[in-house]
């Protein structure tokens, strides 16, 4: 009997251990989980935050475009996101990467209020092309960014001379003129034929995904070519309302030259009042039309205001 009651002592402590072990592993585990997953939401935005920075050397005021690359260390979803609330609106840049052979999710954003960046969402691979190209309207406004995976190809069927001598000064290896691939979007700006996206170059707008998008300059261009078009949409009103605010400086800028002697009567308030009834791209050539005439009105005055 007395044997028995120890036997059952005995088995009973060691379910007892078993139990509580399984417990300490299971909160170990759980513990050793929830820390990975903390520093990789951590890792993600500190990412974006130094693609945010990686991007600053490529805004450089210069008149050309510019072309550069990043490589990451493991799979990466970039997702460029655009909110056009308050003043400037926010570029917002949200990370996604590749651990344990999953993806991670994160609900940080990393936001800027001066960053414009054009791209498919999301854009994934490990090495990244990004090339950046000025936008004038009619003085500098910005640079616009765009990013590539290298893993993408994007061929540009009969451009026009300018656009092709363009990509091949960029001398960026996803971009090719003509010579396309089984894996290419095809861009094309002659017709519509086995082509992913058409761009009316004379008529200034793009056709992708049964809707059409407008623009005016090759930055523009460019920045409907690589982008959803919700994403343009969105930082096209961002880039209207810096062009605005830059207008009044420049306003404020023409009354102060003109107590010095020096009269500048540029068209602003037009200009100005023109984005405030701006809705979408389809209103761009309109303003685009003002723009063209205070830019050729400001290089023959005598007190330039850029």
């Amino acid at each position: 009997m007395t044997n028995k009651k120890a036997y059952l002592q005995i088995s009973f402590a060691w379910i007892f251990a078993i139990i509580v072990g399984a417990f300490i592993l299971f909160l170990a585990i759980f513990g050793v989980i929830k820390f990975i997953s903390t520093e990789q939401t951590i890792q993600d935005a500190e990412t974006g935050k130094e693609i945010g920075i990686l991007l600053n050397p490529l805004e450089t005021g210069f008149q050309t475009a510019q072309s550069s690359s990043m490589t990451l260390p493991v799979e990466t979803q970039i997702y460029s996101k655009c909110r056009n609330t308050g003043i400037f609106g926010r570029q917002i840049i949200q990370i996604s990467q590749k651990n344990f052979n999953k993806w991670t999710e994160t609900n940080i954003d990393v936001g800027f209020s001066n960053k414009y960046i054009f791209s498919e969402n999301p854009v994934q691979g490990k090495k990244f092309y990004l090339f950046s190209k000025p936008f004038n309207f009619p003085f500098k406004v910005t640079d616009l960014i765009y990013i590539t995976s290298s893993e993408q190809e994007f061929c540009f069927v009969n451009p026009p001379e300018k656009i092709e001598n363009e990509i091949s000064k960029l001398k960026q290896a996803n971009l090719l003129v003509n010579d396309c691939s089984e894996k290419s979007t095809r861009i094309c700006f002659d017709s519509w034929k086995n082509c992913d996206t058409y761009v009316n170059y004379n008529l200034k707008y793009i056709e992708k995904n049964n809707s059409r998008i407008y623009f005016e300059q090759d930055a523009l261009m460019f920045a409907g070519i690589f982008s959803d078009n919700t994403l343009y949409e969105c930082h096209l009103q961002r880039i209207m309302q810096r062009t605005k605010h830059l207008a009044m400086l420049y306003k404020d800028k023409e009354f102060f030259i003109s107590n010095l002697g020096c009269s500048s009567n540029l068209n602003l308030i037009a200009l100005i009042n023109s984005i405030d009834s701006f809705t979408d791209s389809s209103d761009l050539a309109q303003i685009n039309h003002l723009a063209e005439n205070i830019k050729s009105e400001n290089e023959i005055m005598g007190c330039k205001l850029w």
